[in-house]
């Protein structure tokens, strides 16, 4: 047990980014997210507001439950009671620590914003937080308490997205687009300010560190400047881009089922 949690620090070899023991790891947690996100959602596609809301309040608290565990852990584990400042949820994934409480929980129109919110970036935080980890599994062995606990925080993240899509919560109105790009705006100064004061590399707005985002940072050269900034444009061009493609296959479908 104290292996696994790190105590004193893992002595065993981190098996490698893209290892086969890392791709068998998060591939079943991807299979497992996307079977649950299949079954809850069908089954409550037909349901009242409040059955759908219940998948949704669940891994809103498992997400933070794994989360507050994980923060007062590595306080102890590392002697330092200042460690939650290097785990405040301003990273990409972690943003769905508050929105997914918030879509479960709110009324009107706040509640379509943050279940576009999840929508839009759960499955992609899910996928980007799990197989592109380069940060974590080319450090920590994969069956660690710090990958095991990413792995199953990112997929229910992953979860809650493809759960909103197929239980039709989702309602990704065009109006609700720019508040979805301040959202995204918020935490990025958020994250870019905790960056400068801690230091810190909240949002990979410093750097990639063995990210895909590390083909940003070469392509500017390091740049401190016109890094981060390319980081936010391609965060906006996701959003637009995402609701563009979703409009797009629904006005397809929608001509097929008139044709028909």
């Amino acid at each position: 047990m104290a292996e696994f949690f790190g105590f004193g620090g893992y002595t065993r070899p981190a098996e490698g980014y893209f290892s086969w023991q890392h791709l068998l790891f998060v591939s079943s947690l991807m299979v497992l997210m996307v079977f649950f996100a299949i079954f809850f959602g069908r089954r409550n596609k037909d349901k009242d507001l409040r059955a759908k809301n219940l998948p949704l309040i669940v891994a809103g608290i498992l997400m933070d439950g794994f989360e507050v565990f994980k923060i007062v852990l590595l306080c102890f584990r590392n002697q330092n009671p200042l460690d939650w400042l290097h785990n405040l949820p301003l990273f990409l994934c972690s943003i769905q620590l508050i929105t997914i409480p918030i879509a479960a929980f709110s009324k009107g129109r706040l509640k379509e914003i943050a279940l576009d919110f999840v929508f839009l970036f759960g499955i992609l935080g899910a996928v980007m937080g799990t197989y592109f980890a380069g940060q974590n599994y080319s450090v920590y062995p994969v069956l660690s308490f710090d990958n095991v606990v990413s792995g199953i925080t990112h997929s229910l993240a992953g979860f809650a997205s493809l759960y909103i899509a197929i239980s039709g919560m989702a309602s990704m109105k065009w109006k609700n687009m720019p508040f979805c790009f301040l959202v995204m705006t918020i935490f990025c100064i958020l994250a870019y300010v905790a960056d400068r004061a801690i230091p810190y590399n909240y949002m990979f707005l410093m750097r990639g560190d063995g990210t895909p985002y590390d083909i940003l940072y070469s392509l500017v050269g390091g740049n401190e400047i016109a890094y981060p900034i390319l980081v936010v444009v391609l965060f906006y061009a996701y959003i637009g881009a995402f609701y563009g493609a979703y409009h797009g296959i629904c006005a397809l479908s929608r001509k097929r089922k008139s044709g028909n």
